[in-house]
């Protein structure tokens, strides 16, 4: 078994029906620039319902249809926020508990540790964050349940160097069912790509078209801190 294989990010998507939402943080292979995405996908009429919102610090998910929006809870926040020179990339309004934290000096996993999994038993959804650093180094997190009734927490902390090439795959369900699995072990290492657009195009287009619903993608210059990003949105597409 070789613990440091680098796997395809297309391969991953294309086998699992369902992996909920998604993080994926790296570098590319010329070490230039410092990736980041997240996907959301859903099953329920009020997930589906919803569209990436560029925003001054980041992006947000909000209602395509108003008139569909049956419960804004747990589906509309702010996925990406910028904190000074680093990224927080959520699938939760942990992004803004992050964001305050490091804002009052505490630390990403600090603010983490006041938060738990989502209240949706008995799913229980994992709440998964990462912390993308200026030097391209980043950090993740799963908070996920340590039993089916939902009642104590288990909270996961990882550190990653800066490594040309590589990136961590973190999503919040092994796979589709009912309760949904939850993410179990490390984020999975992936290989990156130089251009963003092939990169935007092989995460879509890997992702269950049933299913899918917004991707984001961001690439960011590591020597003077310029980006550029991508955003598809399946009811807009």
């Amino acid at each position: 078994m070789n613990v440091y294989e680098i796997g395809s990010i297309t391969e991953k998507l294309s086998n699992n029906t369902y992996p909920g939402r998604g993080i994926i943080l790296g570098i590319t292979p010329d070490g230039t620039k410092k990736v980041a995405a997240y996907f959301i996908m859903g099953r329920s009429v009020n997930s589906r319902n919803r569209i990436f919102k560029t925003e001054e610090d980041g992006i947000s998910t909000e209602a395509f249809d108003p008139s569909l929006l049956s419960d804004p809870t747990l589906i509309i926040y702010h996925p990406v926020r910028e904190a000074g020179k680093e990224l927080i990339v959520t699938n939760g309004d942990q992004t803004d508990t992050v964001a305050d934290g490091l804002r009052l000096g505490s630390t990403f996993e600090g603010a983490l540790r006041t938060r738990r999994f989502e209240h949706d038993g008995p799913n229980w959804t994992p709440r998964i964050s990462g912390l993308q650093h200026e030097d391209g180094s980043y950090a993740m997190s799963i908070l996920k349940s340590a039993d089916p009734e939902g009642s104590a927490c288990v909270r996961q902390f990882f550190e990653y160097p800066a490594i040309t090439g590589l990136g961590h795959f973190l999503h919040t369900y092994v796979t589709d069912g009912d309760p949904i699995p939850t993410f179990t072990g490390e984020p999975e290492r992936v290989g990156m790509y130089d251009d963003i657009d092939e990169f935007t195009d092989a995460i879509w287009n890997s992702l269950n078209e049933a299913n899918r619903i917004s991707l984001f993608v961001r690439y960011t210059d590591i020597e003077d801190g310029s980006y550029e990003q991508n955003i598809i949105n399946a009811h807009e597409a």
